[in-house]
């Protein structure tokens, strides 16, 4: 080992010199082909004769031969007198002037000899090379294009090489209803005669929508895996070309593949990418709809016989043509929402089999903690929460690793080396408290559980608070006491510095946003009634209620926010006392958990 050692650094510093060497030698080959060329050059000048010079040797007949070769502008000429090897070479301007010239001094008498030589095979290959040019360049961008279209065979196929290690219901969590629902098309394709001898008729197509990392792919392969049949995979971006007709030619592949291979599933993903309603006839729009109605045509197009099934995967379902949501072409459609609380620790205990985790660690703490997180994202946390006891030189990973990890995902990066001011720590701090002592005093805020003047992401510090409950309707209550939360921040600094900053700014806008919703959304407006002004297309629309409608909302938007932000005002002027005492804390430890926040209230 020693040996080793002592021989590497010899082998580093020659692996160092090897760059430099190489220099070198360039730069000698590079001096070398310098004097060559220069030598050339002066052997050339000395066999050079300018063409008024062979004129008059001609003129004077001291021309004994002149060699030409076809298609040159260059004559070797060999002078009277001169030895063999030392002939002069000449240019010619004009090559057919010179022949005439020459053929009218061999009529004189003058006894020249005129060789014309045939052009040799290699020097013509260049020219031959550059006529063929543009048709090799032609070629190769056809080619190029031909590639780039995909006009050859597109999908992913997960046949039986993919099937060693399969994905199966078992790696679906968090879907139990979902996963029931769609083990009947595991059935059909497994045994399709027991349905159509009742009289049943496969479906053609399932689609499967939700939001992004919910596991729409993961649920679609395990029904692949579970029934043993091929999976054809692709995206729904990769139909649509450049070249109009290519997006559709590229459907008909796709189908005749699935149609030899069936038994078998095709899943789309995004599919609103080709499925979004029909529009105008400009050119990448009539694109999308040749691709559509293509798809249309082929899921129309099977047999009865034909145990072909159609998943596809949308997370913007209100965007799809109607055509292609009717009966008989997505027969089913089948909502994947983002787990609940069981759900979140049964995916969880999924991702943490290869983990190794310290005995002490609770999924289920973690499980609360994620309210409203998809499955993609709980994968991320508990990946992060093992990059984190890696760094941290931890043999397993601990719950400090993974509550680091919740924080990181959602909040962001701790920042401990960021200097900040004394002035800006004052001001985090009581901003931060305002949050949390005015979250305390609303009954339907959840509870704090961490508040802290470390710097994490875009934010100068942060208040955290428990997310244990699945909610799937929020009251007006609860809206108008999330605008106080929200408010609390800004309406410390005003009571105790007598002084704002543009630390409120997201706190402010996302105000903003909820008061928004509740007028024009949810319809919780006394003076604007329950109406939404939303349109088809998720925009709000005023038209349709006369111009007024806009003063109106504004109106009472204003009203909202100013409510909520004189109540954070009351609550804090009741509690000034412990503002300034957390405030203070803060500024001490930087960083007070949910039992310390909870002492100040005892």
């Amino acid at each position: 080992m020693d040996k080793n050692k002592s021989k590497n650094p010899k082998k580093e510093k020659y692996k160092k010199l090897i760059p430099l060497l190489i220099v070198l030698v360039l730069i000698t080959v590079a001096i070398i082909v310098e004097v060559i060329h220069l030598n050339k050059d002066n052997i050339r000048e000395e066999k050079d004769l300018a063409y008024t010079e062979l004129i008059k040797e001609i003129d004077n007949k001291n021309v004994e031969k002149i060699e030409m070769t076809v298609g040159s502008t260059t004559a070797k000429v060999t002078l009277k007198g001169m030895e063999e090897g030392n002939e002069k070479t000449a240019i010619l301007p004009n090559t057919q002037a010179f022949i005439e010239l020459v053929q009218e001094q061999v009529a004189e008498g003058n006894e020249i000899e005129l060789i014309q030589k045939p052009q040799s095979v290699l020097a013509q290959i260049p020219s031959y090379l550059f006529s063929l040019l543009p048709t090799i360049i032609m070629v190769a961008l056809f080619v190029m294009i031909f590639k780039m279209q995909g006009m050859g065979e597109k999908g992913q196929i997960y046949d039986e090489t993919e099937r060693k290690i399969k994905t199966s219901f078992d790696d679906v969590a968090g879907l139990d209803e979902e996963k029931e629902e769609l083990i009947e098309i595991v059935d059909f394709l497994k045994k399709p005669k027991k349905f159509i001898e009742m009289g049943a008729k496969i479906p053609r197509g399932v689609l499967l929508y939700g939001k992004p990392g919910t596991g729409k792919t993961l649920i679609a392969k395990a029904i692949a895996g579970e029934a043993g049949v091929p999976f054809i995979s692709m995206s729904g971006s990769e139909f649509i070309e450049m070249f109009a007709g290519l997006g559709a030619s590229r459907v008909r592949k796709l189908f005749d593949k699935a149609r030899k291979m069936a038994p078998c599933i095709v899943f789309i993903d995004e599919i609103d990418a080709i499925g979004a309603r029909r529009s105008g006839n400009s050119g990448a729009e009539t694109e999308n709809n040749q691709t559509l109605n293509q798809l249309l045509v082929e899921m129309d197009g099977f047999s009865s016989e034909e145990t072909i099934i159609v998943l596809a995967a949308t997370n913007r379902p209100e965007m799809l043509d109607k055509a292609l949501l009717r009966p008989g072409r997505f027969d089913r459609q089948v909502t994947i929402p983002a787990p609940d609380l069981n759900g979140r620790e049964a995916i969880l205990a999924i991702h943490a089999k290869d983990k190794k985790l310290a005995e002490n660690v609770t999924l289920r703490g973690i499980a609360e903690d994620t309210a409203g997180f998809t499955g993609a994202e709980l994968a991320n946390i508990l990946n992060e929460a093992a990059i984190t006891a890696t760094r941290n030189k931890h043999e397993v990973i601990e719950q400090g690793d993974l509550e680091e990890a919740v924080k990181k995902v959602t909040v962001g990066l701790e920042k401990h080396s960021r200097v900040i001011s004394d002035k800006e720590k004052k001001l985090t701090a009581y901003h931060e408290a305002g949050h949390a002592i005015v979250s305390q005093f609303l009954p339907t805020q959840t509870d704090v559980k961490e508040v802290s003047i470390i710097p994490r992401g875009m934010a100068g510090g942060y208040t955290m608070y428990k997310n244990d409950e699945d909610k799937y309707y929020v009251s007006k209550t609860e809206m108008e006491e999330k605008l106080i939360a929200l408010l609390g921040g800004r309406a410390a600094e005003k009571l105790a510095l007598d002084d704002i900053s543009t630390g409120a700014s997201n706190d402010i806008e996302v105000a903003t946003q909820v008061a928004r919703n509740m007028v024009t959304v949810y319809g919780m407006s006394d003076e604007i009634g329950p109406i939404s002004l939303k349109n088809d297309n998720g925009e709000l629309d005023y038209q349709m209620f006369g111009k007024e409608i806009e003063d109106k909302i504004g109106r009472e938007v204003n009203k909202l926010i100013n409510t909520a932000y004189r109540d954070a005002q009351t609550i804090l002027n009741q509690n000034m006392d412990k503002l300034h005492e957390i405030a203070g804390v803060l500024l001490e430890k930087e960083k007070i958990n949910e039992e310390e926040f909870k002492r100040f209230f005892n």
